[in-house]
């Protein structure tokens, strides 16, 4: 708008006039301007929008928004979650429920709304995740294994079949379905996932649930 200003002291009078083949188009002049709105919501999903708002002289307005769907990482109490761990390598499987019931708890979820649910093998877990999901008791189900890498291809065949059974379980039963299961080249690499430097990724798992 302060070019607009200047422009006018260097450019003739007449560049400035209404042009004959826009006669309806309003000159900048007879435009106003409303400053920027914000709204937002901390319950539950929360809604944070951007409108801009153009209105000339007449009654038409012409609105600009942004909006943003946010789920709140502190109101998780009266949800319910279930959770799906292989009992297969589970020296590190019983870290990463630790780890994911601890975080859990942060958030106020109370032990009585968790359910726990074991199965043999990260093969399985899709499996049990779905018919939980379609159960609508629970508003998540976070799935824990843990899977390492040997000399065969096996490895390979059971860490596809245990990612497209979980985001089969999700896509089916409609409710979310985390992905919580570890694929390792060792046993170390896995402890280390588990409860090392690396952190337990399925506390971080159960954030996202």
């Amino acid at each position: 708008m302060a070019s607009f200003a200047t422009a006018q002291h260097l450019l003739p009078t007449s560049t400035f006039r209404s042009s004959p083949l826009l006669p309806n188009r309003p000159s900048i002049s007879s435009l106003s301007y409303k400053p920027l709105s914000f709204s937002s919501s901390t319950a539950g999903f929360g809604q944070a929008g951007v409108a801009i708002e153009f209105k000339d002289r007449g009654s038409f307005v012409q609105t600009v928004a942004v909006r943003h769907l946010m789920g709140s990482l502190t109101r998780a109490k009266g949800l319910r979650f279930a959770v799906v761990v292989a009992r297969f390598n589970e020296v590190v499987t019983r870290l990463l429920l630790e780890g994911a019931l601890e975080t859990f708890k942060r958030y106020s979820v109370k032990e009585e709304d968790i359910d726990v649910v074991w199965v043999p093998g990260s093969f399985e877990v899709g499996v049990v995740a779905e018919r939980l999901g379609k159960s609508k008791k629970y508003q998540a189900i976070l799935c824990i294994g843990a899977m390492i890498k040997g000399d065969t291809s096996h490895y390979d065949a059971v860490a596809n079949s245990a990612a497209s059974g979980v985001l089969s379980a999700s896509l089916n039963s409609g409710v979310p379905c985390i992905f919580g299961v570890l694929t390792c080249e060792d046993m170390d690499q896995a402890l280390n996932l588990a409860e090392g430097k690396s952190g337990n990724k399925d506390a971080e798992a159960a954030l996202t649930a």
